[in-house]
């Protein structure tokens, strides 16, 4: 489901006020960075940024705007050498198991792994979920999925 917001709120993820921020990045990261910015024809990183950030604030609006009954999925890469993060995310998987219908693990490379859960439930509870299992350390990233539960 993509974001909608009214007008008055995408002219604020348009600002055209610009103000002027240090960020300091591993050289991997910006390595990928800006391969993507060339991959994708941008001008420049601060095009790049811009984009990225708009794009990260309209999801967590629309995260914080989930409610009512969904269906989702829950993508998790993560380290599995990550020291306690297996049994972690066992426990967290455990106190939603009334809303995880299905799980499938994957071994991706040696110590990477993904997992892909099967979520129904009270909205809030779904991103319950995959709050708790972002706020891990080891766990590269989380992606959520969902959609309303018609009559």
């Amino acid at each position: 489901m993509s974001p909608s917001f009214a007008d008055s709120e995408q002219d604020d993820l348009y600002d055209h006020d610009l103000s002027r921020i240090g960020v300091s990045l591993p050289s991997n990261l910006l390595q990928s960075f800006d391969q993507i910015l060339k991959n994708r024809g941008y001008s420049s990183r601060s095009e790049g940024i811009r984009d990225a950030i708009r794009s990260y604030i309209r999801y967590h609006k629309w995260m914080a705007d989930l409610s009512g009954p969904r269906q989702g999925i829950i993508t998790l890469v993560y380290d599995h050498h990550q020291r306690g993060l297996v049994a972690a995310i066992t426990d967290i998987q455990h106190d939603y198991m009334e809303l995880i219908q299905a799980s499938l693990h994957s071994h991706v490379t040696h110590n990477r792994c993904v997992e892909v859960l099967l979520v129904k439930g009270d909205a809030q509870q779904v991103k319950g979920i995959a709050e708790r299992l972002m706020a891990q350390k080891g766990v590269e990233t989380v992606k959520l999925t969902t959609i309303p539960l018609e009559g």
